[in-house]
């Protein structure tokens, strides 16, 4: 099957080649003729895709017309497919959202100059079709199902904009990288590198992840290329904007895939990085993923179990569905045949008595022997330090999430002393770094004071494995947050605190041997190695 064609029909490019064009556009914004906005991180993302052709058809945030469409239809009203002559499809509204106070000031027909939030430098020149203010709640309900808890609607309810800003763009330069830099190839670059590898009439499966790759992704990978025909090949393509919080950062994901790659048959597979910005929408999202993916030139795309869903709320129930997202592309596949076909996930499960992997599908596991390690049991022994078994993930893997996740015994804590509850903070504080000295390992045991009371300052020293006494006698929540429960222990007398542990007036060396004991327990001390 060849390259498939954009979706919409053509890539979109949207940065300027013009150059004398180009630097007009610069000097009005150095003179100040066009009014300046400084993007989110969110924001970003979204323009660089817009601007590279990652989200071709659009050649712009969404206008109103377009946004009432897409939240309701999923579908495009400025953009119709020539098959069925409807709208064309899209599913996630891409907005350029502000404040109140910055849409007060525009007008439709203004430029506005769409700056980086990290060098402030120029990337887009946005010409305003539309200023609007949304339905929230129909966003929140008809994109994301509607449960407060979803990520997506806090983003929407606590962070985004009130007002929406719709319009063409005019490129004046991508966001700079400087990490990974050949591995970000826009999709005319991935196009043509698929030509070059002599990919451009067989067939590509894309593997879409937010999560390292172990022997399991390998093995389901390679079974879904040969499964998409005889000439079947792979991309990589895992999203490295923004992603759930609380995943694993994207350099030490990359580090895994450039591992991965590795073990891969000659040939077979490539590595790409995408600058998205996941809204963990289900069932939507994995659809915009997948026209995503025909704009890189893919023809497959595998759709994994509850893909692009965030997991499940504070009650424990789950956002979506496990298969919400491949029974909605299977029900549009009449309309994507012949662009990108979807490859059902196959869970793959490890059989030590034939030393191999099988699709679980293909097991009676009540007469066959069959190994897992679940992701929270991985997470165990990454924190443990102990054995990861190579049938589970490749030694040069392991060693990278070895590196960037120490067991608890190299791992740093904070010890939160609010000051301001108990007069005796400050003997406490003390008595803790004297005691904590004590133990070998090398770990650097700091005390400070309410003058180094931040939060970022704080989890660095952490992240470096450094124990960190905090005598605080105003506000630490941020430096818990930040920190993580995990690592952290609160000592106050006031109950609103939510403190692990409170002081003893009598007897300091109670509250002390508590804490120690504590710390012994969870890992941090060794009790035998006492100097």
């Amino acid at each position: 099957m060849p390259i498939p064609a954009p979706h919409g029909g053509k890539l979109q490019d949207l940065v300027a080649r013009d150059v004398s064009e180009r630097q007009h556009l610069l000097d009005q914004i150095a003179a100040k003729q066009i009014k300046t906005l400084k993007l989110t991180e969110r924001q970003l993302c979204d323009l660089e895709l817009l601007l590279n052709g990652g989200f071709s058809p659009l050649t712009g945030f969404l206008n109103q017309d377009d946004y009432n469409s897409v939240v309701n239809d999923m579908r495009l009203t400025s953009v119709s497919d020539e098959t069925t002559a409807k709208g064309l499809l899209w599913p996630i509204p891409i907005n350029l959202d502000v404040s109140r106070d910055t849409a007060a000031q525009l007008s439709v027909g203004d430029k506005l100059a769409l700056v980086d939030l990290r060098d402030e430098k120029p990337l887009a020149i946005l010409i305003i079709e539309s200023i609007y203010k949304p339905d929230k709640v129909l966003e929140a309900k008809k994109v994301f199902r509607g449960d407060p808890d979803h990520p997506a609607i806090k983003y929407l309810n606590e962070t985004a904009g009130e007002y929406y800003l719709g319009g063409s763009l005019k490129g004046l330069d991508y966001p700079r990288h400087y990490d990974y830099v050949n591995l970000r190839k826009t999709p005319a670059e991935l196009r043509k590198e698929f030509a070059q590898l002599g990919w451009d009439d067989q067939n590509i499966v894309a593997f879409q992840t937010r999560n390292p790759m172990h022997r399991a992704h390998r093995e389901l990978t390679v079974r879904a290329a040969k499964d998409i025909g005889d000439k079947g090949h792979i991309l990589i393509h895992p999203v490295v904007g923004l992603t759930k919080p609380g995943d694993i950062d994207h350099h030490t994901r990359v580090k895994v895939y450039q591992q991965i790659l590795k073990k891969f048959p000659d040939g077979l597979a490539t590595l790409s990085l995408l600058p998205l910005a996941m809204r963990m929408g289900g069932d939507r999202e994995a659809l915009w993923h997948a026209l995503i993916r025909m704009n890189y030139g893919v023809d497959h795309f595998i759709v994994g179990r509850d893909h692009a869903g965030p997991g499940k709320n504070s009650k424990g129930v789950d956002f979506y569905g496990p298969y919400d997202a491949q029974e909605l592309l299977q029900g549009l596949q009449d309309e994507l045949n012949g662009k990108i076909r979807i490859v059902p996930f196959r869970m793959v499960t490890f059989l030590p008595d034939e030393d191999r992997y099988a699709p679980i599908d293909t097991i009676d596991t009540s007469k066959v022997k069959t190994a897992n390690i679940s992701g929270t049991e991985l997470r165990q022994r990454l924190r443990d330090g102990t054995e990861i078994p190579e049938w589970f993930s490749y030694p040069e893997v392991v060693k990278i999430l070895r590196d960037t996740n120490p067991p608890r015994s190299r791992q740093g804590f904070v010890i939160i002393i609010n000051n301001s509850s108990t007069a005796k903070g400050d003997h406490l504080a003390f008595a803790l770094q004297s005691s904590l000295n004590q133990f070998k390992g090398g770990r650097r045991i700091s005390k400070l004071n309410e003058k180094y009371n931040d939060g970022f300052i704080i989890n660095e020293l952490v992240k470096s494995g450094a124990g960190v006494i905090l005598n605080a006698t105003t506000s630490f929540k941020d430096v818990s947050d930040i920190v993580g429960s995990a690592n952290s222990i609160v000592i106050s007398n006031d109950k609103e605190d939510q403190p692990n542990f409170t002081l003893n007036h009598d007897d300091l060396s109670v509250t002390l041997k508590s804490i120690i004991e504590r710390l012994i327990e969870e890992g941090f001390l060794n009790s035998d190695s006492i100097y």
